[in-house]
C-alpha cells in the first residue's frame, strides 16, 4: 500500500493527464509553481551549469557545409565524409548547412508546430495520449510516469511513418501540408546521410541502406512554454536517443545542450542549419566507433521555443531482426562490445527500464561482459 505522499504524487499526475491540455494548459491556467513531477533533482539542475567564457569558446559543436556532396563530388565529398567521421566519433552531434532542405520547409514546420500547440485545447484534446502505439498523438508524458521519473516541461505532437509511409488524412489539417512536405525532404536527406555515414565508417555507400536501419520515421513537433520556475525543471530532461539517427530543426531561441567531456555545451541556433545526432542503435552497430551522447533542453523564464525532431529507425520488417556490431568493424584487436538485440527489444528496454532524468541509455544493458569482469 502506498504512502500519503505517493498518493498525492499519483493524484497530481492523474489530474494533469485528465486535463488533456499539456504544459501549455498549465501556463494558460495561470500557475505560479511547477507541479512536483516536473521538478528535477538539485544535482541534475546544477550539473556543470557554469562554464567560463574561455571554455565556451574552446568547445564548439562541428558545423559541416554539405555543398559538394554530390556523388562523384571528388575532393570536397571526401572532406565532408571525414568531417562527419570526426564529429560522429568525438561529439555524436553536428550541424549541417547547405543540406538541400529548403529554408521555407524548415520555417513552415516550425510555424505549423506553433499553430498546432497554440490552438484552443478543445481542438487537440482528442489526440492527447501517452500511448506510443498511436500513430498520431499529442502528449506531454510519453508512456507511464513513475515517482522516480521526471517529466519534461514541454508538449509534443508526434506522427509515426512506419516504412516512411503515413496516410496524410490522419494528420490534423492545421499542420498536414507542412508535415507532409517536410517529411519528403527528411527522407531525401536520410538517403544522403545514410551514404555519408556508411563512407565515414569505411564501408560501401549503400551499406547502411541495405541494413534498413533508417527506413521508418517518427516526427515530433515540440513546444516549450516558459516556466514559472525555470530553475527547477528542464524543457527536456537529459537523455540519449534509442533510435539510429535524429535530425532536428530548432528556432532561434536556443536552450539545447549536449554532454561533451564532462560539460554541458550549448548548441547555438544557426539560420538554415539542421542538427544531426547519432542514436544508441548506431553506436551499437558501429561497436562504439560512433557515439550517442546525452542532450537536454533548458527551461525558459519567458518566450516559447519550438523545434521538430525526426527520428530514423528500422523498417517494420527489420524491427524484429537481431542487430549487433557490424562484422567489418570487429576484429581480434577490436572485439564486439555488444550482443545482438532486435530493435523492438532494445527500444522496449529503453522505455521500461530507463529513468527519465536518470540513466538515459539502454546500451550498458547489452554489453558483452568480459571473463575478467
Amino acid at each position: 500500500m502506498g504512502t500519503d505522499s505517493d498518493y498525492e504524487w499519483e493524484k497530481e499526475v492523474e489530474e494533469f493527464q485528465k486535463t488533456r491540455a499539456g504544459v501549455k494548459g498549465l501556463i494558460d491556467s495561470g500557475i505560479t509553481k511547477v507541479p512536483r513531477f516536473f521538478v528535477s533533482s538539485t544535482s541534475q539542475r546544477f550539473s556543470n551549469v557554469a562554464q567560463t567564457k574561455d571554455e565556451q569558446i574552446q568547445v564548439q559543436i562541428p558545423v559541416i557545409d554539405f555543398r559538394g556532396i554530390e556523388k562523384g563530388g571528388g575532393a570536397r565529398r571526401i572532406e565532408i565524409v571525414e568531417e562527419i567521421r570526426r564529429a560522429s566519433e568525438t561529439w555524436g552531434f553536428f550541424q549541417m548547412v547547405n543540406h538541400g532542405v529548403p529554408m521555407n520547409a524548415m520555417e513552415d514546420i516550425l510555424e505549423s508546430t506553433r499553430r498546432f500547440h497554440e490552438q484552443p485545447k478543445e481542438a487537440k484534446m482528442d489526440l492527447y495520449s501517452s500511448d506510443g502505439r498511436q500513430n498520431v498523438r499529442f502528449y506531454t508524458i510519453n508512456g507511464h510516469l513513475t515517482k522516480s521519473d521526471v517529466a519534461s516541461w514541454r508538449d509534443a505532437f508526434a506522427c509515426t511513418f512506419l516504412d516512411g509511409v503515413m496516410d496524410p488524412d490522419v494528420i490534423p489539417p492545421i499542420c498536414r501540408e507542412e508535415i507532409t512536405e517536410y517529411m519528403t525532404h527528411m527522407i531525401n536527406l536520410r538517403d544522403i546521410l545514410s551514404e555519408l555515414l556508411s563512407e565515414a565508417l569505411g564501408l560501401s555507400q549503400d551499406f547502411l541502406e541495405k541494413m534498413q536501419l533508417m527506413k521508418s520515421e517518427y516526427l515530433t513537433c515540440l513546444y516549450y512554454p516558459s516556466s514559472p520556475e525555470p530553475d527547477k525543471t528542464f524543457g527536456t530532461v537529459k537523455h540519449s536517443d534509442p533510435t539510429t539517427l535524429t535530425v532536428l530543426v530548432q528556432d532561434n531561441c536556443g536552450g539545447l545542450q549536449i554532454h561533451h567531456r564532462g560539460n554541458w555545451v550549448d548548441v547555438p541556433p544557426i539560420p538554415g542549419a539542421l542538427i544531426a545526432n547519432i542514436g544508441d542503435l548506431l553506436q551499437l552497430i558501429t561497436n562504439d566507433k560512433f557515439k550517442s551522447v546525452e542532450h537536454r533542453v533548458l527551461a525558459r523564464s519567458s518566450g516559447t521555443r519550438v523545434s521538430a525532431a525526426c527520428f530514423f529507425y528500422p523498417s517494420g520488417e527489420k524491427m524484429v531482426k537481431a542487430y549487433g556490431p557490424i562484422e567489418e568493424l570487429v576484429s581480434e584487436e577490436n572485439p564486439a562490445i555488444y550482443r545482438q538485440v532486435t530493435y523492438l527489444d532494445f527500444v522496449t528496454h529503453y522505455q521500461k527500464k530507463n529513468v527519465r532524468g536518470g540513466r538515459s541509455s539502454a546500451l550498458p544493458n547489452f554489453k558483452i561482459l568480459s571473463l575478467d569482469q
